[in-house]
Formats: C-alpha cells, sequence, structure tokens
C-alpha cells in the first residue's frame, strides 16, 4: 500500500505543477494583453476630443472588448492619415 501511496502523492504533485504552470502562462499573456491595450491608448487618446475620451470611458467600465475593438479602429484611422483628430460624433459612428 505505501508503494500505491507514493505513485498517488507522484501523480497529484506532477497534476499541481502542471496546473501552477498553466496559471503561470495564462498571467504572463493577460499581463502581456494588458501592455498592448495600454500602448494602443497612450497612442490613441491624445487624439480623440474630451467627450471621445469620456465616452470611450463608459465604453470600456461597460464593455471592455468592444472599447478595444474601438481604439483599434481609432487608430488605423489615426496611422491612415484619414483623420488627425477623433470627435465625439466620429467615435459614436465607429461605435455604429
Amino acid at each position: 500500500m505505501d508503494e500505491l501511496e507514493e505513485i498517488r502523492q507522484r501523480k497529484l504533485q506532477e497534476l499541481q505543477e502542471k496546473y501552477q504552470e498553466q496559471a503561470i502562462q495564462e498571467a504572463q499573456e493577460q499581463q502581456k494583453i494588458a501592455q498592448q491595450i495600454n500602448s494602443l491608448e497612450q497612442m490613441v487618446k491624445p487624439m480623440l476630443d474630451k467627450k471621445a475620451i469620456e465616452r470611450y470611458g463608459n465604453l470600456k467600465t461597460a464593455y471592455p472588448e468592444k472599447a478595444v475593438q474601438a481604439m483599434l479602429v481609432c487608430a488605423q484611422l489615426l496611422q491612415s492619415g484619414k483623420t488627425e483628430k477623433i470627435t465625439d460624433e466620429e467615435f459614436r459612428q465607429i461605435l455604429i
């Protein structure tokens, strides 16, 4: 029975290590995504007018994924040179 118990303990230890590694990887991935979102915000936010920034903040609180998508569209517009400043009306159109 001792041998069986040792095998169980080793298997349990292996599973715990595996799940711990996965948790660490997921945390690192989430941190990387958060950094990318932060970089995107730093690039786009200065190009939004005050009301658009406020709308973005509200959107980010309620629908974080949609807010990131909107920021990506804004970044594309700004990088393509189609606009230099995004007004609240333009931001609303992006959301539609």
